[in-house]
């Protein structure tokens, strides 16, 4: 019986198509290491490796299997930048900060594409990236912004589309304009988990899948972290949960809020589909996001409907299709062949969260939707700490990051009334 993560609703088409995912075992006994990570996403397992190669002693653990979160089941899609447009960062903190902030995720881009071919990883990379305007006034926007990333942040792979050519290059007529991006593109993001923890073990790094950490504590200069079956004692720890950190420690809890989100993968195509001719991945610019790609099989892997409630919805598919028909009416009937979630870690002002919570513990997350290409990096920025060079790695942790209003127990309902009112807002 094909593997079902106990975490995240349905089963992907990425778990379909990666190939061997091979499997690591549960701790059993104590550890002592320089560096323990909670979390074997695609921030764990880059810091893993970076530390390894480094000649680190490094372990790592996860409660359930590598990719079962949010890095084994997201969207794809790389972006540019941060999830913020550089102007807006510009407004919030000036030119030269928002230029560092720019081109420190643009090196997260080429950092993992090299990493990638280097260690010869197929992540099946597609170029290019369409961001659309759902609304008339939001168009003039996009235009500005594609001229501001070539005369101010020297990124001249943005180009304006006017209505007629954002209709022809995505197949629909729903949309108003927007951006067309030919310095990214999307990939397979199982397989890069897949290829990251092989590379991790390959150099060293202590690989434990199925090990829940029951208990952090800092003390005395070391850290602790308990297991179910047995301690493991470090100099250093990193908490890269994202939005699966539950009750592990409070500080990020209160800064990390998990929302649901859930993909469907159509059947292929055919050569003769008019959708995406170009191979690019979209997003769009609902607060309530929309985002969907083709594969390099033809199929249509769409993503849209974020959750805020506490249950996942019953038919994943059936929420899927309609979003799928109100684009393209001709798929109203489309196979779907593969439904499924997950939880993204999102903070207030959608940026990503950097903080040492405890003595010589940090935590890592909040990609709030962007964290394909910064998650890795911030691995490496992370490796980069421990040797010693923390100037990187600050540059996130000085971001502006306030907690949830309500507290522990009103932060959920207040954010879902929040966000379904934003929601509604994006059909008005």
């Amino acid at each position: 019986m094909p593997y079902q993560s106990p975490i995240s609703p349905g089963r992907s088409w990425y778990e379909d198509t990666a190939g061997p995912r091979p499997e690591y075992p549960a701790l059993d006994g104590d550890r002592q290491c320089d560096v323990v990570i909670i979390g074997g996403g695609f921030t764990g397992l880059s810091a893993a490796t970076h530390l390894a190669k480094a000649g680190t002693n490094v372990v790592l653990i996860d409660a359930y299997r590598f990719g079962d979160g949010a890095a084994g089941r997201n969207g794809g899609q790389l972006g540019t930048g941060q999830r913020a447009w550089a102007e807006e960062l510009e407004a919030e903190y000036g030119f030269s900060r928002a230029k560092a902030l720019f081109d420190l995720a643009e090196e997260a881009k080429s950092h993992l594409l090299d990493f990638a071919a280097a260690n010869r990883i197929d992540i099946d990379y597609m170029p290019g990236q369409l961001s659309v305007a759902h609304k008339r006034r939001y168009v003039d926007d996009y235009k500005r912004h594609a001229e501001i990333m070539a005369s101010r942040f020297g990124y001249p792979h943005v180009s304006f589309m006017d209505a007629a050519e954002t209709a022809e290059r995505l197949g629909s007529t729903r949309y108003f304009g927007g951006t067309r991006d030919t310095g990214t593109g999307h990939i397979h993001p199982l397989k890069l988990v897949i290829g990251t923890a092989k590379v991790a073990a390959a150099t060293g790094a202590h690989l434990f899948e199925r090990t829940p950490s029951t208990g952090i504590v800092s003390t005395g200069g070391k850290v602790k972290v308990t297991t179910p079956k047995g301690t493991i004692s470090a100099e250093k720890c990193l908490i890269a949960v994202n939005a699966y950190g539950g009750n592990l420690e409070p500080v990020s809890a209160s800064h990390i809020m998990p929302i649901g989100s859930f993909i469907g993968a159509t059947v292929p195509l055919g050569a003769k589909s008019k959708v995406l001719p170009g191979g690019e991945s979209v997003d769009d610019s609902r607060f309530v996001v929309r985002y969907f790609r083709k594969s390099k099989d033809g199929r249509l892997l769409f993503g849209g409907r974020e959750v805020y409630a506490v249950n996942d919805p019953k038919d994943i598919h059936i929420h899927i299709r309609r979003q799928i028909a109100e684009l393209y009416p001709a798929l109203k009937d489309v196979e779907i062949t593969h439904g499924w979630g997950g939880y993204v870690g999102i903070t207030v002002p959608r940026k990503p969260f950097v903080r040492e919570v405890m003595p010589k513990v940090i935590s890592i997350g909040g990609y709030s939707g962007h964290g394909v290409m910064l998650s890795n990096f911030f691995g490496k920025l992370y490796a980069e700490t421990v040797a010693g060079n923390r100037d990187r790695l600050k540059l996130i942790e000085d971001l502006k990051i306030p907690a949830f209003p309500g507290g522990r127990r009103f932060r959920a309902p207040l954010l879902f009334l929040a966000l379904n009112w934003f929601a509604l807002r994006d059909r008005l």
